[in-house]
C-alpha cells in the first residue's frame, strides 16, 4: 500500500522550520516533523514555543504549501527536566495543529521517569496530543520491552511508543514482541536503515544516529519486517540524516532522495534514473557506512 510520509527535521537539521515545510512541499511529503528543542549544545535551536516571528513564518508556509506538521520533538526528560519545563513547546505543538509529540526518558531513576511520562501525557491530553515514547538504544529506556513497561505503568490512553528503525534494530528488540503490543500505541514510525551491528564506541553510536543513517534497503536492519509488525496505515516519518551526502548535494536534495528511495523500497514505486540525475551517479542511492 502507499503510505503518507513526513520529513523529519533531523534529516535536514540545518533548515529552519519554514524551510523544512518548503523542503517537504517540494519533495511531495504530506507532513513535516519539527524539532523545537535543542538536543545538543552544538545544534540550532528553533524555539517555536517562544519565537513568535518564527511561528508566524512557519504557519504561513504551512498555509501556502498545504504541508501539515505531524509531530513535534523532542520532549527529552533527563534528570534535570520536569514535564512542566515543556509547557511552551506543548502549546506550540497545538498551535501548529500537530497531534503527536516525541518523548525520551534518559534517566536512571526509573520511578521518576515513569511518573514524568504519565504527567506529560496528562498535560498533553487537554490539547488533543498523543505522546510517543522513543527508546534510543544507548539510554536507560533502551529497548522495546522497557518502553512497553513505561507505557503500561502510566496507563494513559494518549501514551504509546515510537518505533525508530535504528533503535529497534540495534537494541535487539523483537518484531514478534512488537506485533503482540496494543495497536493503538503506535501512531507513526521513524524510518531509516543502518548496519544492525552496534559500533564499539559511543562516538560511533551517536555518529550513526545523528549524522549517517541509510535509506531503507541500504543497511542490514530488517526494516520491512519491523514495519510489518506495525499498523499498516500509519505515516512514516523519514529520519535519515546523511551529512556526507548533504554536504555534497544540499538538504533539499537529500529530502527529495529520501522519499524517492522509501517509495521505491516500501511502496514498490519504480526508481527512475532521471530522478537521481542531480547526484551525477547511479539511480540507486549509494550506501553510506553506518
Amino acid at each position: 500500500m502507499k503510505h503518507d510520509y513526513a520529513l523529519a527535521h533531523l534529516t535536514v537539521l540545518s533548515l529552519t522550520p519554514p524551510q523544512v515545510i518548503d523542503a517537504a512541499a517540494r519533495a511531495g511529503y504530506a507532513y513535516a516533523s519539527l524539532r523545537v528543542t535543542r538536543v545538543t549544545p552544538a545544534e540550532p535551536l528553533y524555539d517555536l514555543g517562544r519565537d513568535r516571528a518564527l511561528m508566524r513564518e512557519t504557519k504561513a508556509r504551512m498555509a501556502a504549501t498545504g504541508v501539515r506538521v505531524h509531530d513535534v520533538e523532542l520532549f527529552r526528560m533527563d534528570p534535570t527536566l520536569e514535564p512542566e519545563h515543556f509547557a511552551a513547546e506543548l502549546d506550540a505543538t497545538a498551535e501548529l495543529g500537530a497531534k503527536h509529540i516525541i518523548c525520551q526518558l534518559p534517566d536512571p531513576d526509573r520511578a521518576r521517569a515513569d511518573a514524568r511520562f504519565a504527567r506529560l501525557c496528562d498535560m498533553a491530553k487537554p490539547l488533543g496530543i498523543f505522546v510517543s515514547l522513543e527508546f534510543p538504544h544507548w539510554t536507560e529506556t533502551g529497548n522495546l520491552t522497557e518502553a512497553a513497561r513505561v507505557v503500561r505503568a502510566a496507563g494513559k490512553d494518549n501514551g504509546g511508543i515510537l518505533i525508530d528503525m535504528l533503535h529497534m534494530g540495534r537494541s535487539n528488540s523483537s518484531a514478534a514482541e512488537l506485533a503482540r503490543l496494543p495497536r493503538e500505541w503506535f501512531r507513526f514510525a521513524h524510518v531509516c536503515d543502518a548496519d544492525a551491528r552496534c559500533p564499539d564506541t559511543m562516538e560511533g553510536i551517536i555518529r550513526t544516529a545523528r549524522d549517517e543513517r541509510c535509506f531503507p534497503g541500504e543497511g542490514t536492519i530488517d526494516v520491512k519486517g519491523i514495519l510489518a509488525a506495525l499498523p499498516p496505515d500509519i505515516p512514516y516519518s523519514l529520519e535519515i540524516p546523511r551529512m556526507t551526502l548533504t554536504h555534497a548535494v544540499g538538504p533539499y536534495e537529500v529530502a527529495r532522495l529520501a522519499v524517492l528511495a522509501c517509495r521505491a523500497e516500501l511502496d514498490g514505486e519504480r526508481w527512475q534514473p532521471a530522478q537521481a540525475a542531480a547526484r551525477g551517479r547511479s539511480a540507486r542511492p549509494a550506501r553510506v557506512s553506518a
